[in-house]
């Protein structure tokens, strides 16, 4: 495994390079929906901003209200299912992580997403006591983001070891895994006096490379096993079977009247 060099502005080369796909921001609409205007309005003074996006409600709100927000969503505006809770990572652009929590209203079948902005550090309150799914989604955020929960009954990792080093969907966390990842199952089976008799995990076969002509299917860019591809290939038209009970070929099938 290659020596792991810090990546700590990893996510900044992101925002200002082109090397990355930038997906078009969803449209925003206004709140006309008369189910989401009375949601609104039972948030009141909670709400900092609140559209419409995909057909739901997203409403944004203070890091420090969390907790009673979603008990008014729950209690007041029947949002009983919290189908999803995680975060974003945006440490390196804003200092701050964007935390999310899904909620739908099964008898009105309508959805709200309540987000917030966690600077940090800080730590969220457990919305536990309200939605009980809540207990394993804030231990998986504890565990990949390291966003800690107040009032969480049980917090602790849910994913990693326990004695694991750092938190891997923090964009800064090596795709591969750190130093830390490349010994853990060597120290922990063997012992690190082993470390030289073994040597470090090889993380590097999972990584999937567009010019591998050995290990991965080419449907439709076929070349002879071990080519070199590196200056390209030629798209092959690919060529169904006319053996089999549908003929792909063709553009349309005959009408049951004419088989007969």
């Amino acid at each position: 495994m290659r020596k792991y060099v810090p990546k700590d502005n990893v996510q900044k080369k992101a925002y200002y390079t082109d090397r990355f796909h930038v997906v078009p921001r969803v449209p925003r609409e206004e709140v006309i929906d008369t189910h989401f205007e009375a949601v609104v309005f039972n948030l009141g003074e909670y709400v900092k901003d609140a559209y419409i996006e995909i057909g739901q409600l997203v409403v944004h709100i203070e890091a420090t209200k969390n907790f009673s927000v979603l008990k008014l969503l729950k209690e007041q505006c029947g949002y009983l299912q919290c189908s999803e809770q995680s975060a974003v990572d945006y440490l390196a652009k804003d200092g701050e992580f964007e935390l999310f929590w899904q909620l739908l209203n099964v008898n009105e079948a309508k959805r709200v997403r309540v987000v917030c902005r966690l600077a940090n550090g800080a730590a969220i309150e457990s919305i536990e006591p309200l939605f009980k799914s809540a207990n394993f989604a804030e231990r998986e955020m504890f565990d990949m983001f390291g966003i800690k929960v107040n009032n969480h009954p049980f917090l602790k990792r849910i994913l990693m070891p326990d004695d694991w080093e750092g938190h891997p969907l923090l964009k800064t966390y090596p795709l591969f895994g750190d130093e830390f990842a490349s010994w853990y199952e060597v120290d922990k089976i063997f012992g690190k006096e082993y470390r030289d008799i073994i040597g470090p995990e090889n993380r590097d076969p999972a990584k999937v490379d567009r010019h591998d002509t050995k290990r991965f299917s080419r449907v439709g860019y076929e070349v002879p096993f071990g080519a070199d591809i590196s200056e390209g290939e030629t798209e092959r038209k690919i060529e169904y079977s006319e053996t089999v009970l549908v003929n792909y070929n063709k553009k349309a099938s005959k009408t049951l009247d004419e088989r007969r």
